[in-house]
């Protein structure tokens, strides 16, 4: 598999003078095209901090992050909005959605940003909500479905101009646990059926056990990794647990 992601020796301060806080202290890693790869930690570890430099949303005081060969922190601020819209995907805890939209026009917002064809919007967005099953729910407003409906929109509206790479915030974070099991396997699938790339911010050792691998931060630095391989998905969530107990944390059982 080709490396999508390549993180090098990245370092994020925060503050100035005597009080400056060490988010991201010197991280490394990879993600190859196809991988599903979780990130864990305590709260305050710098779990955010990373996606949100990775997003672009943010900016590394050092170091380099690679997207597809490309050196994001050489991107021009002037193109980032672009950049963005054209290269990620984006599943945020709380949804994002825009009240005003129907849950069609939420999916195309990027879409048609993009000036992309109306014909080829429908049947791009169609697409997308059937792979996620929510064709029926395409007329509606946000307010008139339910959270996982509205995190499975959000899953749709990453997906939609087929991203280099999909970042997700804790997306199960605001669901209950049926619905959460529903959107993490809905998202596993995306992963393996489309070849999509994803990197996930997780609490949730449930939804972590979903992964490929788990990088684990503590203290703004990669504390350990854990890889699935061969584990039955029961067996790499006993492994991490045994993980998060060492870093402290709430965890879900296995359902």
């Amino acid at each position: 598999m080709n490396e999508i992601l390549k993180i090098k020796n990245i370092e994020k301060y925060y503050g100035s003078k005597g009080n400056i806080v060490k988010a991201i202290d010197d991280i490394s890693f990879s993600v190859k095209k196809g991988e599903f790869v979780g990130v864990m930690g305590p709260s305050g570890s710098g779990k955010t901090t990373l996606l949100n430099l990775i997003a672009t949303i943010d900016d590394v005081s050092s170091g380099n992050i690679y997207l597809d060969g490309q050196d994001l922190t050489e991107v021009n601020q002037k193109n980032i909005a672009s950049f963005r819209r054209e290269n990620l995907g984006f599943i945020f805890q709380d949804f994002n959605l825009l009240d005003t939209l129907t849950v069609q026009e939420n999916i195309a917002l990027a879409l048609t940003i993009n000036k992309t064809k109306k014909s080829e919007i429908d049947n791009i967005v169609l697409s997308a909500a059937k792979e996620l099953g929510i064709e029926d729910l395409l007329l509606k407003y946000p307010y008139e479905i339910s959270g996982g409906e509205k995190q499975r929109t959000a899953c749709a509206r990453a997906l939609v101009t087929n991203p280099k790479l999909i970042l997700a915030d804790e997306p199960t974070g605001s669901l209950d646990s049926k619905s959460s099991q529903m959107l993490i396997e809905m998202i596993s699938n995306l992963n393996k059926d489309l070849d999509a790339t994803i990197l996930m911010v997780t609490h949730d050792s449930f939804t972590a056990s979903y992964c490929d691998r788990i990088l684990f931060i503590k203290d703004g630095k990669i504390f350990t990794e854990l890889v699935r391989g061969e584990n039955t998905r029961r067996q790499f969530f006993n492994k991490i647990l045994d993980v998060v107990a060492l870093l402290g944390g709430d965890v879900r059982d296995v359902r």
